[in-house]
């Protein structure tokens, strides 16, 4: 046993095991059938279950006889990426690798919009620029059953214990993952990727939670300045932009109730299910944009959060889909501001672009579309700040 047993994610030689247990486990199993036929009452589904359990076993594991490591099951991944990507995205382009050393890790910091896509999807790019993946930092919220454990651990994510509670405890968990993310970096020169905030940017504004470095920093030696520290994570922000959000009217209809003053439940499985749409769903347009390695001696969070926020924001590349709802966000846009941010796309049909954005919108329930709507103009309300500053 390791120090970091708990959160890290399996080895090759575990691999055989962990796929002999996920194959077998009746309630991935359910799972997997469950989705198939959503409409199926409870009790024919139980006594289908029962018959098909087996069949579906047993292809899983013949599948799964051909993966021996963590590369052999990353490789059958990305296939597969690539060919979802096909059917649910008109392009995908990868910006700014070129200025990355090659054999160098880094900290990759994204804005985070999708589950499990934006972690894939920066791994993509890496790859097809010839670099190795990353290990994903992934929220235990997401882990809450043994086999979505299983099977984030076995694609090289570890865990980040946020279900604590105890301010002792979760400090103690705090400083393993510290540790862990240093150790990966500084000893084993092994890439990590992170988001910059917990939980997706639902809204559509992508912040920097100076907690998130306040955390990356406490693994630091005791005399050791902030600045010091942080510059040997070698942090690299990530600006991910996607035209359309598979999951837009999801969020707008948890925004929505909060914003009513109602609770918001999730379903137990409404996370697969999120991951499954983001992957399945409609992007149109993909932009990652790897930003400057950061450099410079930042003393503190705040100001290190400053500069991942100006490159991630500066470097968030603003579709159509954008720029169309901040018009429509603000009836009162300054033209000549709207002429220059139309002015990214020459080629663009607007009246079609339009015409799509509004059908999208227009197949909303009427409460969510305002706030879906504001979700999509946000990022040119925080692009438009930041160049305001600058």
């Amino acid at each position: 046993m390791t120090n970091f047993d708990d959160i890290r994610p399996y080895r090759d030689s575990e691999v055989p095991q962990v796929l002999s247990r996920l194959v077998q486990d009746r309630e991935l199993l359910d799972l997997l059938l469950s989705r198939q036929v959503p409409w199926l009452p409870a009790p024919l589904s139980t006594l289908l279950f029962t018959l098909i359990r087996p069949l579906l076993s047993q292809s899983l594991r013949k599948r799964a006889s051909r993966i021996k490591t963590v590369s052999d099951l990353q490789e059958h991944m990305r296939v597969r990426l690539l060919e979802v990507l096909a059917r649910t995205t008109d392009s995908y382009d990868f910006v700014g690798l070129e200025n990355l050393q090659g054999d160098k890790p880094y900290l990759f910091m994204s804005n985070h919009r999708d589950i499990a896509l934006d972690p894939a999807i920066i791994c993509l790019g890496l790859t097809l620029a010839g670099r190795n993946t990353v290990r994903i930092a992934i929220g235990d919220n997401l882990l809450s059953k043994p086999f979505a454990s299983d099977l984030m651990r076995i694609n090289r994510s570890f865990i980040v214990k946020r279900s604590i509670t105890g301010r002792r405890e979760k400090l103690a968990a705090l400083k393993h993952l510290s540790h862990y993310i240093r150790h990966s970096i500084v000893e084993e020169d092994v890439s990590i990727w992170i988001a910059q905030a917990e939980g997706r940017a639902k809204d559509g504004y992508d912040r920097t939670e100076t907690a998130l470095l306040k955390m990356l920093a406490l693994s630091k030696d005791k005399e050791q300045p902030f600045a010091e520290a942080i510059a040997q994570l070698n942090i690299v922000p990530v600006s991910l932009a996607y035209e359309y959000d598979p999951c837009d009217s999801n969020k707008a209809d948890e925004l929505h109730q909060l914003n009513i003053g109602n609770s918001y439940t999730k379903d137990p499985f409404e996370d697969l299910d999120s991951i499954k749409q983001g992957f399945v769903g409609y992007k149109g347009r993909i932009k990652v944009t790897f930003g400057a390695p950061i450099s410079a001696q930042f003393e503190n969070a705040d100001a290190l959060a400053a500069e991942i926020d100006r490159q991630i924001l500066q470097n968030y590349q603003l579709f159509p889909s954008n720029i169309i709802a901040w018009q429509l966000h603000n009836k009162d846009a300054d033209s000549e501001v709207l002429k220059q941010l139309k002015g990214q796309w020459p080629d663009e049909n607007w009246t079609l672009a339009e015409q799509k954005f509004k059908t999208r919108i227009s197949a909303m329930p009427q409460d969510h579309r305002a706030v879906a709507l504001a979700a999509y103009a946000a990022p040119v309300e925080s692009q438009l700040a930041v160049a305001a500053n600058f």
